[in-house]
């Protein structure tokens, strides 16, 4: 991807010849990696945290609210599933393709739907099988 924007930005600013669907391309990738990105940083719990209540919360309570907002998570995230696969049938029905290469839309928010399931999976698998916790202090 970042090949790909920069032969296209040289192309476009040297050689007045930008890549011919580049720009589709790169927004294409770049789906793909953040939606592929989002079960395994979940699954690493490398989300952005804010420990300000655990400190104020006895160790049992805090190992509860985590299960909790796990399970909140997965709900939200089974919600978007659900909205986006509505989404995925809408624009494969439509046969949306990209403007300059014709690319199907389709399979790509499908795609982005199985990621939020497969999240939404992995938190549901955390509200039952807690990791280990981790603090700012303790990485810090």
């Amino acid at each position: 991807m970042m090949l790909l924007t920069f032969v296209d930005v040289v192309a476009r600013y040297l050689f007045n010849r930008p890549i011919r669907g580049g720009f589709e391309m790169t927004e294409l990738v770049l789906l793909v990696l953040i939606f592929a990105g989002l079960p395994l940083v979940s699954h690493a719990d490398e989300h952005v945290t804010m420990d300000f209540i655990d400190r104020m919360l006895p160790e049992r309570a805090v190992a509860i609210l985590i299960r909790v907002v796990h399970a909140l998570v997965a709900a939200v995230f089974f919600f978007l599933t659900w909205q986006v696969l509505i989404k995925a049938a809408r624009i494969a029905g439509y046969g949306d393709t990209t403007d300059v290469l014709r690319i199907t839309v389709g399979p790509f928010v499908y795609f982005m739907a199985a990621m939020i399931f497969l999240t939404a999976l992995v938190h549901v698998f955390k509200v039952f099988v807690p990791g280990e916790r981790r603090s700012i202090q303790a990485t810090t």
